[in-house]
């Protein structure tokens, strides 16, 4: 069965996306349970953005009475104005994950799949927190694999986040597409230099999903079927 579009109808007729997103993360795992090597193992994450925000603004925090050091005296904080102010979401974010660990060098983390979900992508500030996240993990070496299956907006996470590192992918030219698959590890060159390798491999409704390869280490990989996990999802779902 092909891939479906989960932000339109006739499927979100009847459905919504989260239900894919929240749902597919444990599938994944059950198909790497059958493939990674002994000592590894992987587990699902799922984690929503705050959904509420906190006015900072209506807690009087200057001028208020503390206590200073000394014989039970008080003292008065006076204001002290900011240099600079500005609006900054820092709120969570989504996460749809699964995350492998090798059990044997104790529960080291080797390799998360990201799963985008439309509010990691629906602007600017959200696109670059989710790109340093990607490049904090792959900083650590860790393998980082990032699935975007949605259609409601326009921007690619992968050219995001090589933009981030001032580099841009040919195959993304002239216009990234919004619908694909992406395994990225970091290691080094011959000559000892940084490098950053990547398996990119767009997707369109329709069609199957691609097999994604998964580095656990250097030169140890596994390649996950995505087909088979996200048409159970969707048959456990009754997405049709």
């Amino acid at each position: 069965m092909p891939l479906r579009d989960h932000f339109r109808s006739p499927v979100n007729d009847t459905h919504s996306w989260d239900e894919v997103h929240g749902g597919w993360p444990m599938e994944i795992v059950r198909d790497l349970t059958k493939i990674l090597p002994a000592g590894f193992r992987a587990a699902p994450r799922v984690h929503l953005g705050s959904a509420f925000e906190v006015d900072i603004g209506s807690y009087e925090l200057d001028n208020r009475d503390i206590d200073a050091p000394g014989a039970g005296r008080v003292a008065t904080q006076t204001a002290l104005k900011p240099t600079y102010t500005v609006e900054a979401d820092l709120s969570d974010q989504d996460e749809y994950e699964v995350r492998i660990y090798d059990a044997e060098r104790g529960r080291q983390l080797v390799a998360a799949i990201e799963i985008v979900s439309p509010a990691n992508k629906d602007r600017p500030e959200t696109r670059d927190l989710f790109a340093g996240k990607v490049a904090a993990l792959l900083q650590q070496g860790i393998c980082v694999s990032i699935v975007d299956l949605v259609t409601v907006r326009r921007a690619n996470m992968y050219a995001d986040l090589l933009t981030l590192l001032g580099h841009i992918d040919p195959q993304l030219a002239p216009t990234p597409p919004h619908l694909y698959v992406v395994s990225l590890r970091t290691g080094k060159s011959r000559k000892g230099r940084p490098r950053l390798d990547a398996w990119f491999y767009p997707m369109a409704l329709g069609q199957p999903l691609p097999e994604l390869p998964i580095w656990l280490a250097a030169d140890l990989r596994v390649m996950l079927p995505l087909e088979t996990s996200y048409q159970e999802t969707c048959r456990v779902l009754g997405i049709e």
